[in-house]
């Protein structure tokens, strides 16, 4: 597992939709790696042998796959936006993972249209990052 860095940019929240964040999966080499974590928009592009066309975890390159995130699921179909059904446990992975992508990779970008379901739980996750800093 790779360490935290510590010479990360400050997040940046320049908005993107979920149809434009699909440009950026890896099979463009000319464009950066994006992966998107409850609408956090982060650019993997520094380990694209992974994210990359043909990587392990491609399957969440271009999109928000929050849901298998949680699940801790590689399929596709589980690499959905939605993540409002995961139970509290799987909940609880999704968070440990935008935490661990918060301390490895800049924050680019935010999803502007997120599915209406989790509205109030990324409402809810922005009011505690602003509380705890």
């Amino acid at each position: 597992m790779q360490p935290p860095r510590d010479d990360l940019d400050p997040p940046k929240y320049n908005p993107i939709t979920l149809k434009e964040l699909q440009e950026y999966d890896g099979s463009d080499p000319s464009k950066p790696i994006y992966v998107s974590i409850k609408g956090d928009v982060f650019d993997v592009t520094r380990k694209k042998d992974v994210y990359g066309k043909g990587g392990s975890y491609n399957t969440f390159a271009g999109k928000d796959g929050s849901k298998a995130l949680g699940m801790s699921s590689l399929k596709p179909e589980d690499a959905v936006p939605d993540y409002s059904t995961l139970p509290e446990n799987e909940m609880k992975v999704l968070d440990d993972w935008h935490s661990f992508f918060s301390k490895r990779y800049n924050i680019v970008r935010r999803v502007t249209d997120m599915p209406e379901a989790v509205a109030p739980l990324r409402s809810t996750a922005a009011n505690a990052e602003t509380d705890s800093s």
